[in-house]
């Protein structure tokens, strides 16, 4: 649901003494906080390639929940890959999450400045539902960071149509509880419901701007190789949004997975790691 590479030595992090080590998804995997523009933000990471990639999840989202299998299985010698909690979300609280007005901008903000603590010169973003939309805002405004960018499930603008889709998942107790019960396992029940609620408010503001812009006039000026992926059966984000995108950033490829729903990196994740990887190599 809602939910280039450069030398080894400039891209990799150096090590530091307060990450600690897990073992999980079947290989080494950093698991740990740094504190980045007055929060401490959580991360995981894994991988020695020389590609760095950070993985950034969906609304209510976090590394853990969103990006299992490209956490298990993304090609760990050619990329590095950091997955992070956004502030408010995961384990990257306090603080509790909030939706002033220019929250994509702050969350931008903080994800490339999370990188650069982690001493990572370069690195590529892949951004699925509000995380393609915080991407899409860093490759606008950081060109001379992000390498490549990967996007899935994500909007530049918000449209009457999707206020109705998103007041249609205000109400957590209709989720399903496939969908429902790893989050509520994480938040507890009242902090999911309400910030459910709060993103439902705050996303829809957008709405009602003429043109319910988001970061329409970002695009044209993301400049990395861009792919953008939607899923045919997306319930959550129409096809005309992804279109958009495509349309708006110069030389940007585009592909559609027919079977494929807001979560396609998951339900297809092989082929969704496959068409990632050969993109970003």
């Amino acid at each position: 649901m809602v939910r280039r590479v450069a030398g080894r030595a400039l891209l990799r992090a150096a090590p530091l003494p307060w990450r600690v080590a897990a073992a999980s998804y079947g290989t080494m995997t950093t698991s740990a906080k740094i504190q980045v523009n007055g929060v401490h933000l959580h991360y995981q990471q894994t991988g020695e390639g020389n590609h760095a990639v950070l993985l950034l999840p969906g609304m209510l989202g976090s590394g853990q929940t969103d990006f299992g299998p490209q956490l298990k299985s993304m090609n760990k010698q050619l990329f590095t890959i950091v997955a992070w909690d956004p502030r408010g979300y995961g384990q990257s609280i306090p603080p509790p999450r909030d939706f002033p007005p220019d929250f994509f901008e702050r969350d931008a903000k903080d994800a490339v400045d999370l990188m650069q603590a982690l001493k990572f010169k370069k690195f590529s973003l892949l951004g699925w539902s509000d995380g393609g939309i915080t991407a899409l805002i860093a490759a606008a405004k950081y060109p001379a960071l992000i390498h490549k960018l990967v996007v899935w499930g994500a909007n530049a603008s918000v449209t009457q149509e999707d206020v109705r889709i998103y007041n249609g998942i205000r109400d957590v107790s209709k989720w399903s509880e496939k969908v429902r019960k790893p989050l509520e396992e994480m938040y507890g029940h009242k902090y999911f419901a309400k910030t459910c609620e709060a993103w439902v408010d705050g996303i829809c503001r957008f709405a009602e701007k003429s043109d319910g812009n988001i970061c329409q006039e970002l695009l044209p000026l993301i400049k990395c190789p861009t792919f953008i992926i939607h899923g045919g059966k997306d319930p959550l984000v129409p096809r005309a949004h992804a279109e958009y995108i495509h349309e708006n950033i110069k030389g940007s490829r585009f592909l559609l997975m027919p079977e494929g729903k807001h979560n396609l990196h998951l339900r297809f994740a092989e082929e969704f790691n496959r068409q990632v990887e050969d993109f970003l190599a």
